[in-house]
């Protein structure tokens, strides 16, 4: 029986107890002092094992991870994964300093490097259990624009706040010394204005997983197209290439044009390592990362393929149980194989 269920019986049985016949004046503090305690003990019992871990937005790929997550990971009562909507996965960094509840987050690298500055004991705070995806700046423009260049001056859109690419978006476009006119308006207004020539749009930068449905699926007149960007000398941001593969309307067969991605991964608050915070943490990790084929399985995100649980995040260090967990792995697998070898040529098992 679940927690909740037993919770729900349990009560209701005091109550129809109750209600089935008078209760003594006498019997009446007995009566309400094991309400009491049954309410208290089903309360720790739904907490015990609950890990709140903060997405993002609700159209984002971050809320979408952070559900996928728990539906993995999530096992009754030995762990409850509370996925929670927040601003955005650059305010998530915040959550997890100081949002009461929040034991994990999705974050970008790059807002966190920001914060280095605010927090100087934040590397002390914050870890990583898992870089999930590599988030990839898209610079799609009119047919007009042929270079970076052509933008400066022109207006920009980066979707709206608390997204990643209204974030990151102008970040990297001041590393570029690129100065436009910034936008911040959905999405979708702003790629119908440009297809329409209005509102003075001239390109719309997306910081996301690829593909982005808007480019995969929409229609566009011979011209749109993405800019390349080079990534040289761009600090924490990594190279990366759109390819025809993604996006077969927009690039043709063979062509890769350049550009630049940013690490989206799964953070935690670093609890005291004797804190009953810590092992939920730890509890997360084991469950994770021993299902992380389920994900890779069709129905979930397909940027969960491309997952590797032992990739790092350049400056951060990883949280302990997580690579306590690739540790120990990193052992069983070498003896699992010569296990293996062993059978195969008849060596006798113990």
């Amino acid at each position: 029986m679940s927690t909740r269920r037993a919770i729900g019986v349990g009560l209701f049985g005091l109550l129809a107890g109750s209600a089935g016949s008078p209760t003594p004046a006498a019997a009446q503090p007995s009566a309400d002092r094991a309400m009491q305690s049954a309410g208290m003990a089903a309360k720790a019992k739904l907490n015990a094992w609950t890990v709140g871990l903060a997405g993002g937005l609700l159209e984002g790929a971050p809320i979408r991870f952070a559900t996928e997550i728990a539906r993995v990971a999530d096992e009754g009562d030995a762990l409850h994964v509370l996925p929670v909507v927040t601003r955005g996965p650059t305010e998530n960094v915040e959550a997890l300093l100081y949002l009461r509840g929040i034991d994990a987050a999705i974050i970008n690298s790059d807002a966190l490097e920001q914060f280095r500055a605010l927090v100087p004991n934040i590397d002390q705070r914050i870890s990583y259990i898992l870089n999930l995806f590599p988030s990839d700046l898209h610079i799609f423009v009119r047919p007009e624009i042929q270079s970076l260049a052509d933008l400066q001056g022109k207006r920009v859109n980066f979707n709206t706040p608390g997204t990643t690419a209204a974030y990151s978006g102008p970040l990297i476009f001041n590393r570029l010394k690129l100065d436009v006119e910034k936008a911040f308006i959905p999405h979708p207004a702003a790629l119908e204005q440009m297809r329409k020539g209005e509102g003075g749009i001239a390109g719309v930068v997306f910081v996301t997983s690829k593909p982005v449905d808007a480019f995969g699926r929409g229609r566009w007149d011979p011209g749109f197209k993405f800019l390349p960007v080079e990534s040289e000398d761009l600090g924490i941001y990594t190279p990366s290439v759109l390819t025809s593969k993604d996006y077969p309307q927009l690039i043709r067969e063979g062509q890769d044009i350049p550009t630049i991605s940013v690490s989206t991964i799964l953070a935690a608050y670093n609890w005291p390592k004797n804190s009953d915070r810590h092992a939920r943490l730890a509890r997360l990790v084991d469950h994770l990362f021993s299902r992380l084929d389920r994900l890779q399985a069709p129905g979930f995100h397909p940027a969960w393929k491309d997952v590797n649980v032992t990739a790092q995040v350049p400056g951060l260090r990883r949280f302990g149980p997580a690579q306590e967990w690739i540790d120990l792995n990193r052992l069983r697998q070498p003896a699992a194989a010569s296990a293996a070898s062993g059978a195969r040529v008849g060596t006798p098992q113990r």
